[in-house]
């Protein structure tokens, strides 16, 4: 019987191809996280009946298996996040650029705004809720719907359920208004119809090129280019101002950067604004 648990063993090669495959489909850069990749990922394999991660790698490159593709990239990567993560980039969001979208989209009432890496759905749904106490009674005249899209189908799912225990810090007006009280026992809440329907869930891989139907005005993008080397966080920033509209927002995680570029220029701590020039009215 064994007293402990041990982590498989990856040889160089394999670790190589792992690395490579992973950055080429999705961004991630891997290479400096050989510990991580045993470590989270042997006791799985184990489970599986996989007795190296050669034969795992031999499966997965041949299959491309989406359930142990959602595997690999849940394990390597970090799903977490809360409701009213970094909330100066709300209260920015509240005072200075839904007012002066209000005052652009006065013609046709609508909003474009992605939540790009959502994960398991705080983040979209906190925009939502800031959206309908923004517009108050006038909400119903606008069509503010985020696009919330992440690559997991696992937090898709989450997302999608939308039943969370809210922090403590959450306004009670909010947990009363917008929050519907589960009868498990637990001190859980589901997400109110009016929030949970102003946002649209996709299964999205930023490393695809962006075609969606509208240009955006808001793209949240937060703890997600962490994953990324410098080329691939260019190319993504890259596409983003491709599917922005003039002088549209970037909100980023106060842990990254966006590095030397001419496509954004900061107006608040991790928050950036499209260059180019300023729209007449």
């Amino acid at each position: 019987m064994e007293m402990m648990f041990r982590d498989l063993v990856i040889t160089d090669a394999d670790f190589q191809r792992l690395v490579t495959f992973i950055h080429k489909n999705y961004g991630i850069d891997l290479s400096k996280k050989r510990q991580l990749i045993t470590s989270r990922l042997s006791h799985s394999l184990k489970a599986k009946g996989y007795p190296d991660f050669k034969s795992f790698l031999e499966h997965l490159f041949t299959s491309k298996d989406p359930e142990d593709l959602e595997l690999v990239l849940n394990k390597l990567t970090t799903n977490y996040t809360y409701f009213l993560r970094e909330k100066e980039h709300f209260t920015f969001l509240q005072n200075t650029v839904l007012p002066e979208l209000e005052k652009r989209h006065q013609r046709d009432k609508v909003l474009s705004i992605w939540s790009a890496g959502c994960s398991s759905g705080e983040e979209p749904y906190t925009l939502s809720i800031y959206l309908k106490e923004y517009f108050g009674t006038q909400a119903n005249q606008w069509d503010t719907r985020i696009l919330a899209t992440d690559i997991s189908q696992q937090a898709m799912a989450k997302a999608k359920a939308a039943v969370y225990q809210p922090p403590a810090d959450m306004p009670a007006e909010w947990l009363r208004r917008y929050f519907v009280k589960n009868k498990t026992g637990q001190d859980s809440y589901t997400v109110a119809p009016v929030i949970r329907n102003n946002v649209i869930f996709r299964t999205f891989n930023l490393m695809d090129p962006i075609h969606f139907k509208l240009k955006f005005d808001v793209i949240f993008c937060r703890n997600v280019m962490i994953y990324f080397d410098q080329s691939t966080r260019d190319a993504l920033i890259q596409r983003f101002y491709d599917a922005m509209t003039p002088n549209a927002y970037l909100f980023i995680s106060h842990s990254e950067s966006l590095g030397q570029t001419p496509l954004f220029r900061m107006v608040a701590p991790a928050v950036y604004r499209k260059s180019g020039a300023p729209i007449r009215s």
